[in-house]
């Protein structure tokens, strides 16, 4: 098992339309979060600094081949086009990335 932690922002304007999504995410979407072997999906947010905290387990052994998964999912392509406007990544994030990755310094079970 992986866990995994990343970070992004949230448009000030756009908190209550993100928190109204995810309070009614569709049930596709959850269902392809399941397919793709993640678990204990948390998002948090941080006021007034605007960020959204994302946590996961990540239970598979190919997690390349099941992001690849879940990108290629036409249901979930809309729910992401519905998310994105909303969010500001991050000026410093890796290529590539849209919510930048973290390093995990502790952890205690």
């Amino acid at each position: 098992m992986q866990r995994i932690g990343m970070v992004i922002g949230v448009k000030p304007e756009k908190i209550e339309d993100y928190k109204r999504l995810h309070a009614a995410v569709w049930p596709e979407v959850l269902a392809m979060i399941s397919a793709c072997n993640i678990r204990n999906y948390s998002i948090f947010l941080k006021e007034p600094e605007n960020l959204l905290f994302s946590f996961f387990e990540y239970h598979g052994s190919d997690y390349a081949a099941d992001m690849a998964k879940m990108a290629a999912d036409p249901r979930t392509q809309e729910w992401w086009a519905v998310c994105m406007p909303c969010q500001s990544p991050l000026r410093t994030r890796k290529d590539g990335e849209w919510w930048a990755g973290m390093e995990e310094v502790f952890f205690h079970a």
